[in-house]
């Protein structure tokens, strides 16, 4: 009987164990399954906050990719108007008033093509339009003209102008606005040449002279797309005293600039 009832105290005890170890392990595994999903909310924070700066790593870069190139596009652009002379003042000045200088009389005189005074080389563009004087004063346009075409036959030297203005204001072409003349050596590819004649000895031009270059200067230049200043003297290309008057006073050069100025302006 003592017997009986100490075996079955035995297997209540071990029933007790069993339960409690069960029920230990149950802890366990609940306490292992929260850290499991603690670690993992702290992972995928981690994810989400690298995901977030990514974006705004991202989105800075397109920001900063988007104003470079909106820079680059404005300097592109502002080179190409200013060698193209869109922005000009005096293209914006023609656009406002819906004017432009007219053309003044002109009597076309070719000179006959030959490898001294006109070589039919075409012109790629104009920079800038060349004020000369003929060095010979006393003589008319058609005289100059016709010691261009005479180098033809000569071959003394190379020389020509577009354009050669008569002190009586008279103008006469030489050669087509598309053709290179013998006017400015470094510079013959690139401009334009007017030719001035002229009395007295200081080479002062007569004032039928002068308004007729500043009738052509203005045409030209409206015809080029350039300003008052991307006129030149012979001078300012080489240093030779052409023309004479306006090296020997830079006063007068700077009243042309402005005379071409207000002619524009009057249009």
């Amino acid at each position: 009987m003592e017997r009986q009832r100490t075996e079955r105290q035995g297997e209540e005890l071990d029933l007790i164990d069993i339960s409690r170890a069960g029920k230990g392990r149950q802890k366990a595994s609940r306490s292992g399954y929260r850290s499991r999903t603690a670690e993992e909310v702290r992972i995928r924070r981690k994810r989400r906050k690298r995901r977030r700066q990514k974006k705004v790593f991202h989105i800075l870069l397109l920001l900063i990719l988007t104003g470079l190139l909106a820079l680059f596009l404005f300097l592109l652009l502002r080179n190409i108007a200013g060698k193209k002379g869109i922005e000009s003042t005096w293209k914006l000045q023609e656009i406002i008033n819906g004017s432009r200088p007219e053309k003044p009389e002109i009597t076309e005189e070719f000179l006959t093509p030959n490898p001294y005074s006109r070589p039919q080389t075409k012109l790629k563009k104009v920079k800038n339009i060349f004020v000369h004087y003929t060095a010979n004063p006393g003589t008319s346009a058609e005289q100059n003209r016709s010691y261009f075409e005479n180098l033809g036959v000569t071959g003394e030297t190379s020389a020509s102008a577009h354009f050669v203005i008569s002190y009586d204001g008279s103008i006469v072409q030489c050669l087509p606005l598309d053709e290179m003349g013998y006017a400015v050596k470094t510079r013959n590819e690139d401009s334009v040449s007017i030719e001035c004649c002229y009395l007295d000895e200081d080479g002062k031009f007569t004032d039928a002279t002068y308004q007729s270059l500043l009738k052509l200067s203005a045409w030209l230049l409206s015809e080029y797309h350039l300003k008052p200043a991307d006129m030149r003297r012979h001078y300012d290309e080489g240093g030779k005293k052409c023309p004479l008057y306006y090296v020997e006073h830079e006063d007068a050069w700077e009243q042309f600039l402005t005379d071409l100025e207000d002619l524009k302006n009057s249009y």
